[in-house]
C-alpha cells in the first residue's frame, strides 16, 4: 500500500508562497470552539498563579540584560511573564495579575494537557511534513495575551536568533485565538526577508546570555506588512523571517498561541538559550 504524500497538506501555491514570502496565512485552520477552549486553559492557569516575589518581564528590546533565572529555568516548565507597563515606579502591580501577564512559556506543550492536545494533532503533523522538515520536534510553545491598553511591542526579529539549530530549519506555528487586527497589535511582517540571512543571535553560556550581532544592517520597516487574521486563522513562519507586532493601545486584547518545531536531524546546540532536560518530542 503506498503511503500518502505529506505535501498534499500543502498545495503547489502554498508552499510556492511559503518559499517566496517566508510565511503563510492559513485562514480557519483552528475552530473556534477549539480556540475558546485554549483561551479558558489560559485563564485558568493564570487564576492559579500566585506572583510572590515573581517579577519577571518579557521584553524583546534589550533580551540579554534583562534575562533572569527564573526565564532561563522556564524551558521545561510554565512560566509567567509580565507586561514591563504591568508596574508602576515603585515596583506594585498598576492592576489585577490577569490583566498584567505577557505570555505563559515555554513547556505548555509539554506539561499541560489541554495545551498538549492542540499542539498535537495530524493536521499540524501533516503540515510540518509538507515543509520538508525531518523529524520535528516540538521545542517550544507560548500562549500571548497582548494585553489592552499595555500590550508591550515585540521589534522586528527573527525566531532563529532566540533558537538555532546546525544546520538551521526552525518553523514557527502562530495561532490566532482571536481577530488581530493593526488595532489591537497583529502580526508585521517583512515579505522575503528569510533570504536575507540571519542577523543576530542570542547566545548563553552557562548562566550568563549575550546577543551576538552578525550583521548590523537595520531591517527594512517600510517593507514591513500587517498580517490581519480572524479567530482561528494560523501563521506559519520561517525561523528566518523578520516580523513583530506593535504596542496594542486598544481595549481589546490579542490573544495567540505560538508553537516552535525543530528538526530533530538538525544539532541543537548548547549555546541555545533554552534547554531542556530532557529531549524535545515530536508531534506523536
Amino acid at each position: 500500500m503506498t503511503e500518502p504524500d505529506a505535501r498534499a497538506a500543502l498545495t503547489a501555491a502554498q508552499r510556492a508562497a511559503f518559499a517566496a514570502d517566508g510565511f503563510l496565512v492559513l485562514p480557519g485552520f483552528v475552530d473556534p470552539a477549539a480556540c475558546d477552549a485554549l483561551r479558558a486553559r489560559a485563564d485558568a492557569l493564570v487564576a492559579g498563579f500566585d506572583p510572590g516575589s515573581t517579577r519577571s518581564i518579557f521584553t524583546t528590546d534589550e533580551q540579554a540584560r534583562r534575562t533572569d533565572d527564573y526565564f532561563l529555568d522556564s524551558a521545561d516548565r510554565v512560566g509567567f511573564f509580565f507586561e514591563e507597563e504591568a508596574f508602576d515606579a515603585a515596583g506594585a502591580l498598576r492592576g489585577p495579575v490577569a490583566g498584567s501577564i505577557n505570555k505563559i512559556g515555554h513547556a505548555l506543550h509539554d506539561r499541560d494537557p489541554v495545551f498538549d492536545a492542540f499542539s498535537r494533532t495530524p493536521a499540524l503533523a501533516g503540515l510540518v511534513a509538507a515543509l520538508d522538515v525531518d523529524d520535528p520536534r516540538l521545542i517550544q510553545s507560548m500562549y500571548i495575551f497582548k494585553q489592552p491598553f499595555i500590550g508591550g511591542e515585540v521589534r522586528c526579529h527573527q525566531d532563529a536568533t532566540f533558537l538555532h539549530t546546525e544546520p538551521d530549519r526552525l518553523i514557527g506555528l502562530w495561532f490566532a485565538l482571536e481577530d488581530a487586527g493593526q488595532d489591537n497589535g497583529c502580526l508585521w511582517a517583512l515579505p522575503g526577508g528569510h533570504r536575507g540571512g540571519l542577523r543576530a543571535r542570542f547566545v548563553r553560556t552557562g548562566r550568563a546570555t549575550r546577543m551576538d550581532v552578525l550583521d548590523p544592517t537595520p531591517w527594512d520597516d517600510a517593507g514591513l506588512v500587517p498580517l490581519e487574521v480572524g479567530k482561528g486563522t494560523l501563521v506559519v513562519l520561517d525561523g528566518h523571517l523578520p516580523h513583530g507586532s506593535r504596542a496594542n493601545r486598544s481595549p481589546a486584547s490579542r490573544h495567540a498561541y505560538t508553537l516552535h518545531v525543530v528538526s530533530g536531524a538538525s544539532a541543537y546546540p548548547s549555546s541555545n538559550w533554552l534547554q531542556r532536560a530532557t529531549p524535545a518530542r515530536g508531534f506523536v
